[in-house]
């Protein structure tokens, strides 16, 4: 294993010095990552049979496959990954023995879709929702990581510095590939920018916001920790206050918040039914490391394939507005509407983000490289993992 690992690192060194992505130094950490994407799946997608052949056939076809293949690639084994998680979820939580509920008849918790429709509202336009076992989260993360190996806590963070507050950590045993958390909340295209609470000034009381290399923006500050339910959702259920009862708002910040456009339910997800309780969408407590400590996580973009119907309830997110309605590109810094609609060849998809693990872990908070630009001030407490990957990530 530590072999592999050797020999993977001295791969990816080479390929990020080829000549040939120079002149887009963005596009090549984008491919950059994929290709460690790619790696790392795949290795786990062999499972604990896996021998040191098998490591050595994995680096030769990412030094030979190309960028599209490998990154079709990653999404497959990711996609495998979150199937067999939603398959768990589902023995865990279904009561197959039990009569299934229309969500006409059924009496869901209070959310603020119910608010927004009214309580006598109508609800025959919504999917019937199963009914599941009445287990607390508590419960339901044991028995997730019963038969997984692994779940996740939220607790005080080991990074010492006085802003680190809570911190993701992994309860159990993960290996390298493992899909071990999402990124919940609600999804913003570059067409839908202006609608993200706070705009223009989006991050100056959210610290759960997160960028796709495609532009797509997740807030995860109306998810909080999740529910205790599967319920519908309309993202706008905010974060617990006691998440940010340490920030401190500045009149400035105040004018930006009274400025800032509000959630509007209408043009949120089509009132899904999500499963709040789920162990792992909790991707947003995963703090940087500080100095002399390496990230054991790394991001992957995740396209959910909108067609799985069984698997909808356990991805963490609505889409604001219709993501397939414009296409945009981006030239440099900006964003511009370009052609017609937007239309997948596989049909419509939620953009999500999930962390991958890059080493074996077992009982340890989880460390995820924040990558942040070098264009303004970094907090006092960010200390690079690898200044040129920042660099190139935001030139």
């Amino acid at each position: 294993m530590a072999s592999f690992l050797n020999k993977f690192q001295d791969a990816v060194r080479t390929f990020a010095r080829s000549p040939r992505f120079t002149k887009d130094p963005r596009k090549l950490q984008f491919e950059d990552d994929i290709n460690r994407l790619f790696m790392y799946t795949s290795y786990n997608n062999l499972g604990k049979n896996v021998d040191e052949a098998d490591a050595e056939q994995i680096i030769d076809m990412a030094s030979k496959a190309s960028f599209a293949d490998q990154q079709k690639q990653v999404q497959e084994n990711i996609h495998n990954q979150i199937k067999s998680l939603c398959t768990v979820m589902d023995a865990i939580l279904l009561d197959v023995n039990e009569p299934q509920e229309s969500q006409s008849k059924a009496t869901p918790s209070r959310s603020g879709l119910s608010f927004a429709i009214g309580r006598n509202g109508p609800t025959n336009n919504h999917p019937d929702v199963p009914k599941t076992r009445p287990l607390k989260r508590t419960e339901l993360s044991q028995r997730l990581k019963d038969s997984i190996g692994y779940t996740l806590d939220v607790k005080q963070s080991q990074i010492p510095h006085s802003e680190a507050g809570q911190g993701l950590f992994l309860n159990g045993e993960a290996t390298v590939g493992s899909v071990i958390a999402i990124y919940p909340g609600v999804i913003y295209s570059p067409a839908y920018y202006r609608y993200i609470p706070g705009y223009p000034r989006v991050d100056a009381q959210n610290t759960y916001l997160i960028t796709r290399y495609d532009g797509t923006v997740i807030n995860a500050q109306p998810w909080g920790f999740g529910g205790e339910t599967r319920e519908l959702w309309d993202g706008l259920k905010m974060l617990d206050a006691k998440l940010n009862r340490d920030a401190t708002e500045k009149g400035s910040d105040r004018l930006w918040k009274m400025l800032s456009k509000p959630l509007e339910s209408s043009r949120v997800g089509n009132g899904e039914v999500l499963e709040r309780r789920n162990p792992l969408a909790l991707a947003h407590f995963a703090n940087h490391p500080a100095k002399d400590m390496v990230p054991n996580v790394m991001i992957c973009p995740y396209d959910f394939p909108l067609t799985e119907k069984d698997m909808r309830a356990y991805i963490p997110n609505l889409s604001f507005g219709n993501a397939e309605e414009v296409n945009m590109r981006r030239f440099g810094s900006f964003w511009f509407r370009w052609g017609s609609r937007n239309s997948e060849s596989n049909g419509p998809v939620l953009k999500t983000l999930v962390l991958v693990a890059t080493t074996a872990l077992c009982d340890e908070e989880v460390l995820l490289n924040y990558r942040l630009s070098n264009s303004k001030r970094r907090p006092s407490w960010y200390t690079p993992v690898d200044e040129e990957e920042d660099q190139r990530r935001w030139s």
